[in-house]
């Protein structure tokens, strides 16, 4: 996907013109007469106070609904979600604190996540289709409303190709910022690095604000297909011990960190990489001169969370917000004015839910029209479906709904490969996504699909050997506590071991084999067989797999050297809408293989 060179290296420059706005300086009383001269008061310092307003990982979250189930949002923490409440819960903020004295800021994950965000991707693109001029994305009308500062990207900012995302940069009144996406050929950077902001204060010299944007480096490997040769990522605390100081020397007096990756230094793609996933801890630690840092990429609600500068000692206030709108964090900065330059001398933050408030009427005005859309979108009936299928025990069993995927996959993977290839046995990997996926009885709609699939991934065909496809089951395995023979199986407690989610969990089709969970990690896969025969070791198979898994995606092993066999650039969700389309009917009696299964000592668990 070619890029605009001129305009990729013209943003290089600092967006951000300087805020012309005024507020009024708070004083402190000055503190004792000096002794012995009681009519001589020290003059009292000027002081001033502002706030960072920050959200992250909305994923076109706009409104308080579940395209999936066609309803209200709803989850067992009563979270409501969507921009329309944040706006609210801002604005009052804004009549409380001063409009004057607050900034609104992002760390990223804007344009993907819901079927919103897909349809204006893909079905009715921003970029324009068939020769007409595309629509504005609902997430730029809702979020230049609000009248947000800046934002960093997200990975999921990459997902739909960068010229996507460079329609949607278009689109906003606000810079984006990537101090760590840099273009692939000359290195620099392919987005602002940071914006600067002034808050004008009366009686005194205006506070200057730096706000430095990151992003993650793991987008080299999950949309490898989309960057590759075109940008690249480096780390976190390298960038910022670039750019802090530059800051600084632009005069800065806050320096502000928005960045899309979490707090405790883990990586989900091990060392595939050079650089930690989630570093936000580590810049805070080991880069001087940063006073806070809004976090993103986790999904974790962290009100506030305090880092030590291992060269200053002075502590660096994080905080992350959720994800979807759930929350908004407040930073609160108290600043005084020392030889003619503000100082900070406190932070502090939190995380406010948004359940209580109303959605924004302006935001509701806006984009309603899209969301109508969006919702006649996904409930367009595309088939019907025999029995009622359900993800619900995914995790734990072998499930007709999960060998739908499996099939779907294989069946594609096996139309493209060449005659040599199509001589190797097949397996197909896929994840259970979402436990509480259906697919009803009765009529099929686009958005049960989207439900059980709920990512944009595309699909490959790889090449990997019998020792390695075992490897492979192995480190999928992992993601089961370990449960000694006798003892009850709780499925409360039963997944998710060593930080593994649902959405790093694979499956496997096309071989049968055991999970003896009594075992320890590394020794758990039992009776691997294909057609009946023990897997030989050498024997190379085609490995149906999504993009995401296929370039390193949760760090499995072997998976993103192996050998392409064939590639896709359609969605896989789509290419299942497009098998029932093309069946009338969904009937299990047509893919439903079970092939796998749980055991403690060889004792079958369920």
């Amino acid at each position: 996907m070619p890029i605009d060179r001129r305009a990729f290296i013209n943003r290089t420059a600092v967006t951000g013109a300087a805020m012309a706005i005024a507020t009024t300086a708070g004083t402190t009383a000055a503190s004792a007469a000096p002794a012995g001269n009681p009519e001589k008061a020290a003059k009292p310092k000027k002081t001033h106070s502002f706030s960072i307003l920050g959200t992250t990982d909305l994923h076109s979250h706009v409104f308080d609904w579940d395209y999936y189930t066609d309803a209200a949002y709803k989850d067992s923490a009563g979270d409501a979600v969507g921009i329309a409440k944040v706006a609210t819960l801002v604005k009052k903020l804004r009549a409380e604190k001063g409009a004057d004295r607050c900034l609104l800021v992002d760390a990223g994950d804007i344009i993907q996540g819901t079927s919103l965000a897909y349809y204006f991707a893909r079905v009715d693109p921003i970029t324009g289709k068939d020769g007409r001029r595309g629509p504005k994305h609902p997430m730029a009308l809702a979020m230049n409303a609000m009248r947000y500062d800046a934002a960093a990207l997200g990975n999921h900012e990459f997902n739909y190709g960068i010229p996507l995302l460079r329609t949607f940069e278009k689109q906003l009144d606000f810079p984006l910022l990537g101090a760590n996406a840099l273009d692939a050929k000359t290195l620099r950077p392919g987005f602002p690095p940071y914006a600067v902001k002034r808050l004008r204060v009366h009686g005194g010299p205006d506070v200057k604000v730096g706000i430095l944007g990151l992003t993650n480096p793991g987008i080299a490997l999950w949309d490898k297909d989309n960057v590759a040769g075109k940008m690249t990522f480096p780390g976190l605390v390298e960038q910022a011990k670039k750019y802090v100081p530059r800051l600084r020397a632009l005069g800065c007096d806050v320096i502000f960190l928005t960045d899309h990756s979490g707090l405790d230094g883990s990586s989900s793609y091990g060392d595939s990489l050079p650089y930690v996933e989630n570093a936000s801890n580590l810049v805070a630690e080991e880069v001087p001169g940063i006073d806070a840092i809004l976090v993103g990429h986790t999904h974790t609600n962290v009100p506030t969370y305090t880092v030590a500068n291992k060269e200053t000692g002075k502590n660096v206030v994080l905080s992350e917000p959720f994800c979807y709108g759930k929350r908004l964090s407040v930073f609160d900065f108290e600043l005084e004015l020392e030889h003619g330059r503000w100082k900070v001398t406190s932070v502090t933050s939190d995380t406010l839910p948004t359940e209580q408030e109303d959605e924004d009427p302006v935001i509701t005005r806006l984009v309603k029209a899209d969301h109508d859309a969006t919702v006649a979108y996904v409930n367009t009936a595309i088939g019907t479906c025999t029995e009622d299928l359900s993800a619900a025990e995914a995790c734990w069993k072998d499930v007709p709904v999960m060998d739908f995927i499996q099939k779907v996959q294989m069946d594609t993977v096996t139309a493209g490969l060449s005659a040599a290839d199509a001589a190797l046995p097949m397996v197909s990997i896929a994840a259970p996504f979402s436990r509480t996926a259906d697919i009803p009885a009765g009529d099929v709609t686009i958005r049960d699909i989207a439900g059980l699939y709920t990512y944009d991934n595309t699909l490959y065909g790889k090449k990997l050997t019998g020792a390695q496809l075992k490897d492979y089951l192995e480190y999928a395995a992992k993601y089961y506590a370990q449960v000694p023979a006798g003892t009850k199986v709780d499925t409360a407690t039963l997944t998710n071991a060593n930080s593994f989610w649902d959405y790093m969990y694979d499956t496997m089709a096309g071989v049968a084999y055991e999970i003896d969970i009594a075992q320890p990690v590394g020794s758990r896969i039992k009776n691997l067989t294909h057609n009946g025969a023990a897997i030989d070791d050498a024997q190379v198979f085609v490995i149906a797999v999504n993009n995401y898994r296929a370039n390193g995606g949760s760090g499995y092993p072997h998976i993103a050297t192996a050998e392409i066999a064939f590639s896709s650039t359609t969605e896989i969700r789509q290419t299942m809408i497009d098998y029932v389309i093309a069946k009338g009917a969904l009937d299990p009696k047509d893919f439903a293989v079970s092939n796998w299964k749980l055991t403690q000592a060889g004792t079958p668990v369920f």
